[in-house]
């Protein structure tokens, strides 16, 4: 896959990985749709994109979303790729974390990233061409401490996608789930505490991770070249990933599957 005159929408844009992947995008010679929540910080990262389209709406918003994706769509007469990159951490304890958190990094995480693609995947079938990556993270391969609903939104992520991955494999559709490990940006102090305030404050290992920017260029080099799990990650955690890597034969088993006919025969029964 190459990048030259596709369109290719972020969500999450504005900061971290969503904003470097736009500008590599962008260098790659992509049209960026770039969305977040602050318009004015997309409008930073759109300076440096040259042609770009900024949807500035709230992920869990359905009916922003939906006007969004058909503004999206309508712009250059399709999207070629999109990354389902909105996201917000966890940074407490199971035994003190309110049930609210779960439900709010739940609905973020997994909930609106399914949204997002929901509204996509039906223009992206009928084209027969398209892709979607989705930016699930080490700890949606390993449960991680002081994580639990945010490896519990990260694993579905990834179910999710490795599912979609197969029922699109008929039509002309790649799914690419990525897995970063720790890269430089704000994800630690934005992460939610155990009562669902800010945290506010950073972690060395996110401090002195992979710059956003290098883990960008791994991503797209991933799907560009055809890779269905790409893990970015250093040292530990690339071992944590890899350990958890699901082989290729899996996934062509589940494509060769609808191949088959098998969603037909379920249909049917």
């Amino acid at each position: 896959m190459t990048f030259a005159g596709k369109v290719a929408w972020i969500t999450g844009a504005s900061s971290g990985i969503g904003a470097a992947l736009a500008r590599e995008l962008a260098a790659r010679g992509a049209a960026v749709v770039l969305s977040g929540r602050d318009e004015a910080r997309l409008a930073e990262v759109a300076a440096d994109c040259g042609e770009s389209l900024i949807l500035a709406f709230d992920v869990r918003d359905e009916t922003a979303l939906a006007e969004a994706t058909a503004k999206a769509i309508a712009w250059k007469g399709g999207v070629d790729i999109a990354f389902a990159n909105a996201g917000i951490s966890q940074r407490s304890r199971a035994l003190k974390t309110s049930m609210q958190v779960y439900r709010d990094i739940i609905e973020v995480d997994l909930l609106a990233q399914i949204a997002f693609s929901q509204g996509l995947i039906g223009h992206m079938a009928e084209r027969g061409l398209g892709a979607l990556g989705f930016i699930s993270s080490i700890a949606g391969k390993v449960g991680v401490p002081m994580r639990t609903a945010y490896s519990a939104a990260k694993f579905g992520l990834a179910g999710y996608a490795d599912a979609l991955r197969a029922e699109l494999s008929i039509n002309g559709v790649s799914v690419h789930t990525i897995y970063p490990g720790s890269v430089a940006t704000n994800v630690s102090r934005n992460a939610l505490n155990a009562d669902g305030t800010q945290r506010g404050r950073s972690d060395k290992a996110i401090d002195e991770g992979i710059p956003a920017d290098v883990a960008a260029r791994t991503m797209l080099d991933g799907i560009a070249a055809g890779e269905r799990e790409i893990i970015v990650a250093e040292g530990m955690e690339l071992a944590m990933g890899e350990a958890r890597r699901t082989p290729e034969a899996l996934f062509d088993q589940t494509a060769g599957m609808v191949a088959k006919g098998y969603m037909d025969k379920l249909e049917q029964n």
